[in-house]
């Protein structure tokens, strides 16, 4: 799926992109090495870029390492985000960066870039899962690229940390066995009961899902594309939607509540008048601070029952 640059995206601002140059010339400009800071301290420092990443990371770590991520509000579009001084100190500090990448998040990358570090490991997640320019940049919603980025992280950590390797390793083991064991049964439940059902979706950021679950996505891919980009949608496009929509042609109405454009929002109304189970996922954690497995958890509750009260 081509989805070079998703929504329009606000370079870093001339005078805040001055503000981290200068800050980051300032003073120490790398990063502590890890086990420095201590006892009782955490060994290394952690700077996610986004939440979602952020909560796998913070997970992992345990007490052994701190963990930030830049976004956790979830009214904050990862598109758009402007960092902060106070971000670009965090980077500073930093002993190791997480970054989407595929043109998600460059704004991450201006401040690596403004205060380069070799000691700092930057786990690029595109980058990780070998993933070509113009590729589906949601890779948290593709359930086995998430078990690979917990997979890539443990082994940052190794590095950083060799003395902590076993604890990390468990922590991985329980991770994936224990805290994803409702996200794992969920999508098993899922894919057994309506594999094959027509859904349709806003944009592509449930593409991932949608396809480990198994379901039809209905949805015109010029369509799911424009919204992601934030161009314009062809007359064509709508009217397609439209009807399959208000025709009860899907099961359910999937959108994306950090992106509602215009055209996102009349087929909600459509899907609501025509009796489609109307069902939200969000692009970073929500509420802010639950963790990765229990966002997800949530939202595939809520595509369940959806699903279950669908037209036939």
């Amino acid at each position: 799926m081509s989805i070079p640059t998703l929504r329009p995206t606000l370079a870093l601002a001339a005078p805040a992109l001055a503000l981290v140059l200068a800050l980051c010339g300032c003073g120490r400009s790398a990063p502590a090495p890890p086990g420095s800071q201590g006892p009782g301290r955490p060994v290394f420092r952690v700077v996610a870029a986004e939440s979602f990443w952020g909560s796998l990371a913070a997970e992992l770590a345990g007490r052994r390492a701190e963990v930030r991520s830049l976004i956790a509000a979830p009214g904050v579009d990862p598109h758009s985000y402007q960092p902060t001084a106070a971000d670009a100190r965090l980077v500073t500090d930093a002993n190791m960066v997480i970054e989407n990448g595929l043109g998600y998040d460059p704004w991450i990358g201006q401040l690596t870039r403004a205060s380069q570090s070799r000691a700092r490991r930057i786990l690029d997640v595109g980058s990780l899962l070998r993933l070509p320019v113009g590729a589906n940049p949601h890779r948290w919603y593709f359930p086995a690229d998430v078990e690979a980025v917990v997979r890539g992280i443990v082994a940052d950590y190794d590095r950083l940390d060799p003395a902590g390797s076993a604890y990390y390793t468990e922590r991985e083991r329980r991770l994936l066995r224990v805290g994803f064991a409702g996200y794992d049964r969920l999508r098993r439940e899922i894919r057994a009961r309506f594999a094959g059902t027509a859904v349709g979706y806003s944009e592509s950021i449930f593409e991932g899902l949608g396809r480990d679950l198994g379901l039809e996505l209905a949805t015109p891919y010029g369509f799911a594309r424009a919204v992601a980009e934030g161009t314009d949608v062809t007359a064509a496009e709508k009217q397609a939607v439209d009807t399959l929509v208000s025709r009860r042609g899907i099961r359910v109405w999937v959108f994306n509540s950090q992106n509602v454009t215009p055209d996102v929002q009349r087929v909600n109304e459509l899907a609501r008048a025509a009796g489609v189970p109307v069902v939200t996922v969000t692009e970073t954690l929500s509420p802010a601070g639950e963790t990765f497995e229990g966002w997800q958890v949530h939202q595939l509750e809520g595509l369940l029952r959806a699903l279950e009260a669908g037209p036939r």
